[in-house]
């Protein structure tokens, strides 16, 4: 199943080296579509630091996709929801970090948690 890249390079700005504008998913078999997923530990607990939790996050993300038969190379979207505009390049960096080369469109809100120790929630749109 092919990805195609949609990144006009005129009458928009231009993407940056870390996500692109669109992505066309070309006969997908399959959707999985992710709830925000919190950096917690199987115990439920969160816990301190904002790396820390972006780590869990991508673990919990990685097992979810997983079991789906997927991998973070099916991602064709991504929201992340950050407690703190602060956190936004830690966040940036921890998805890069995930995804290597694949690149995907991506989405961050500033929102406040149900928590104030949950620092970020992200969910994701997978396709196979």
């Amino acid at each position: 199943m092919p990805f195609v890249v949609r990144n006009p390079s005129d009458g928009v700005y231009a993407a940056t080296d870390d996500y692109v504008h669109a992505m066309e998913v070309t006969n997908p078999s399959r959707f999985l579509f992710v709830a925000g997923t919190m950096g917690l530990d199987a115990e439920g607990k969160a816990p301190e630091g904002l790396e820390a939790q972006l780590a869990l996050v991508w673990s919990n993300i990685r097992r979810i996709l997983a079991e789906a038969d997927m991998t973070t190379d099916n991602i064709v979207r991504l929201t992340s929801y950050l407690r703190d505009p602060a956190y936004a390049q830690a966040n940036q960096d921890a998805r890069i970090a995930a995804l290597g080369d694949h690149r995907v469109p991506t989405t961050a809100i500033v929102a406040q948690t149900l928590s104030p120790e949950w620092l970020v929630e992200i969910e994701v749109v997978a396709a196979a």
